[in-house]
């Protein structure tokens, strides 16, 4: 009974520690305090908003589950439906609201300092080689990738290549190892997922292109 408790108790805190870490992460990249929550919120309510853009249509039936792209398929089976066709979308807050984050960052840095645009520039390009080879397809769910990973990576490259801009850097190359290296490169491989729909950033707030950039900036 302790350890369930403890776990419990756990289980129920890592949203609030992981909201303090993304807080503490955006509030580097020259946001104000109150930006830095409004965003944090923004994309943990935006993770649960699944933007399609694509349906590709299959020879089998697919099953189709509303909870799938966040790991939940079991949960509420009776959701599930059968279909001949795979959904691409595009997740608001673990994809649309961090690679819009990361582009105005590489416009900051533009205009003040090229020698670390060049950097992130430099970082992002390591960052996706590493993804891109890393990536695998899990059938059923999509494109899986280690998380720890692309955020090591970028914060590394930052802190050798731009240590006095770390913090942009590191989240630049962290958002765009994964969308561009494990996500857009390997779009040509969702007709053999067979899973029902394929969301890029599809965990929301704990999807890797969001925890690689907000672990990446947190570590710079």
């Amino acid at each position: 009974m302790p350890a369930l408790l403890a776990f419990l108790v756990l289980l129920l805190a890592l949203p609030l520690l992981f909201a303090e870490l993304m807080a503490a992460s955006l509030a580097k990249l020259h946001l104000s305090p109150a930006a830095a929550l409004s965003l944090a919120v923004a994309i943990m309510v935006g993770g649960l908003v699944n933007i399609p853009v694509k349906r590709y249509a299959t020879e089998d039936e697919i099953e189709v589950h509303p909870l799938a792209v966040f790991g939940l398929r079991g949960l509420l089976p009776a959701l599930g439906r059968r279909r001949r066709e795979t959904v691409l979308a595009i997740n608001l807050g673990g994809c649309v609201l961090p690679a819009a984050l990361a582009a105005y960052e590489l416009f900051l840095l533009a205009a003040s300092d090229r020698r670390a645009l060049l950097a992130a520039i430099a970082g992002s390009i390591v960052d996706i080689a590493v993804c891109y080879r890393l990536a695998r397809l899990v059938p059923g769910v999509g494109i899986a990738l280690p998380g720890l990973v692309p955020p090591l990576v970028a914060a590394v490259a930052a802190l050798l290549l731009a240590p006095g801009a770390a913090a942009p850097v590191a989240f630049v190359a962290g958002v765009a190892g994964p969308l561009i290296g494990a996500d857009l490169l390997h779009l040509k491989d969702i007709r053999r997922s067979a899973a029902g729909v394929v969301s890029i950033g599809g965990a929301g707030t704990f999807d890797g292109i969001v925890l690689s950039g907000i672990v990446a900036a947190y570590i710079a």
